[in-house]
């Protein structure tokens, strides 16, 4: 223990997907506010309909095939979007939305963040090594961190199922962030899905649905600001 707090583990991997549902970037530090990581899921595909690209079709997301063959990032301010070919648009270049209908099938438009949030469930996810061991040992092979678009990666020397005992607690990362854990992460078919060299896996899923009531990992919301960078030191209040 120390000041009352158990140590957890490290930040061993920071990702920030600008663009809901497509790939996003590896940070080495990131600012964190109330909403989350700085433009995190600040941005999605919308199609004229209203509703959001997704994996999933729901009352606000429709389901477009192949955004896993997308990747956002930022610079400075500023969107990147790289298409499949490799093509870099930004997002303050009106030509990214005609490129996206073309490519996509249907009319879209690159649209940012307003009243609603582009969340499915909260600001901040996290998963840890510890679970991940037991997943890939439960489906016979590793399971890659990326199958589960995590903001956070906490590499711990612990064992089990950590994640399941933080619900309701608030963990510190780094000397300015504090998190309060809201629940367990449900998971959808996007887990399966390839992406970059992944191949598609039907038994990530699977495995979920069976052994862990389809969840995988946690969500949190901020309670205090601040930047978290690789190595940070994990802390459980």
């Amino acid at each position: 223990m120390v000041n009352n707090h158990e140590f957890v583990g490290t930040i061993k991997e920071i990702r920030r997907f600008p663009v809901k549902s497509i790939l996003g970037e590896t940070l080495s530090s990131v600012s964190i506010d109330k909403r989350g990581l700085l433009g995190d899921r600040l941005w999605a595909i919308k199609n004229t309909s209203g509703k959001f690209g997704s994996g999933k079709t729901t009352r606000r997301f429709q389901q477009m095939d192949g955004l896993f063959n997308y990747k956002a990032r930022y610079e400075g301010n500023t969107l990147v979007l790289t298409m499949p070919d490799g093509t870099d648009y930004r997002s303050d270049d009106a030509a990214v939305n005609e490129a996206l209908s073309k490519l996509l099938g249907d009319q879209v438009t690159l649209a940012k963040e307003e009243s609603i949030s582009h969340f499915d469930e909260g600001p901040i996810s996290i998963i840890t090594t510890s679970s991940l061991q037991i997943l890939s040992k439960e489906v016979g092979e590793p399971v890659d961190t990326r199958r589960f678009r995590a903001n956070f990666l906490i590499d711990t020397e612990l064992t089990g199922a950590l994640e399941k005992n933080w619900v309701d607690r608030r963990i510190r990362v780094g000397p300015e962030v504090i998190l309060r854990v809201v629940a367990p992460l449900e998971r959808c078919v996007m887990v399966n899905n390839a992406q970059e060299e992944l191949k598609q896996d039907n038994s990530v899923l699977k495995n979920l649905v069976n052994n862990h009531n389809a969840s995988f990992g946690i969500w949190a919301k901020v309670e205090a600001s601040g930047k978290v960078s690789d190595g940070d030191k994990v802390y459980l209040e």
